[in-house]
């Protein structure tokens, strides 16, 4: 892309057309990678069930999560070129020397949603997991259905993965001048509360320890967040500053 001439609606179109073509065949490339671990990959979301393993009641619904599997598989290990795809694309306007940057966006970012599946997975599911298997046990026998079982814990793990993506959206929001260090700070106790409800939503379980589980990441994200966010926008002012200048 030029960096001193603006792109016309075509020319965006048809740079938007190519980074969607790399992402999508990245992912193409990556499910097919994924596929020949989805047998230990289901082992591995499976392994919080302990001895009471879900049941298949379709006769392709055992066929339908391997595959279900293998691309979220291949999401997860295709997202550093989605992510840089996308950043490329919706930051053109980054100064020359603030283009280095992405070299360390690309990275954070799919180190941050791993960090959060990984969350998720050894943290929050061994916890939420045996308190749904025995709500009402004395009662209620559960019976849980392999498509049901996935479909909690591919969402827990994709959500809580993305929620860990805060610090980069909120530091994005921080070059863009419409958050400040200032700001963050002084709306702490707000974000308690928006982290409260996040926690809230995003628990599988009603019990207040696995909220607590999530909250104190997401305290700790936010933290950095606010530390990140003074880190940009001190850089922001910094080369708009001397860009001004020249």
């Amino acid at each position: 892309m030029s960096e001193n001439r603006p792109m016309t609606v075509l020319g965006h179109l048809v740079e938007l057309r190519g980074r969607l073509i790399k992402a999508i065949l990245a992912l193409i490339i990556t499910t097919l990678v994924s596929l020949l671990f989805t047998p230990r990959f289901l082992k591995l979301l499976t392994a919080p069930m302990g001895d009471n393993l879900p049941q298949a009641i379709g006769p392709t619904e055992t066929i339908v999560i391997y595959f279900k599997v293998a691309l979220i598989g291949g999401l997860v290990l295709a997202m550093p070129v989605i992510v840089y795809q996308l950043i490329s694309f919706l930051v053109p306007g980054l100064y020359p020397q603030e283009r280095r940057y992405l070299y360390v966006i690309v990275p954070a970012a799919s180190f941050l949603f791993a960090l959060g599946v990984a969350f998720a997975h050894y943290v929050m599911l061994p916890a939420a997991i045996p308190f749904l298997l025995g709500f009402m046990g004395d009662i209620i026998r559960q019976q849980w259905t392999i498509e049901k079982y996935m479909s909690l814990v591919t969402g827990l793990l994709f959500w809580v993965g993305v929620i860990f993506e805060t610090p980069l959206v909120i530091a994005f929001l921080a070059y863009l001048g419409v958050v400040s260090p200032g700001m963050l700070w002084k709306n702490f106790r707000y974000a308690i509360v928006g982290i409260a409800v996040i926690a809230a939503v995003a628990t599988p379980t009603p019990d207040p320890i696995n909220m607590a589980l999530l909250m104190l990441p997401l305290v700790l994200l936010y933290l950095l967040s606010i530390l990140l966010a003074l880190f940009v926008y001190r850089r922001r002012e910094t080369v708009t500053g001397t860009a001004s200048d020249e």
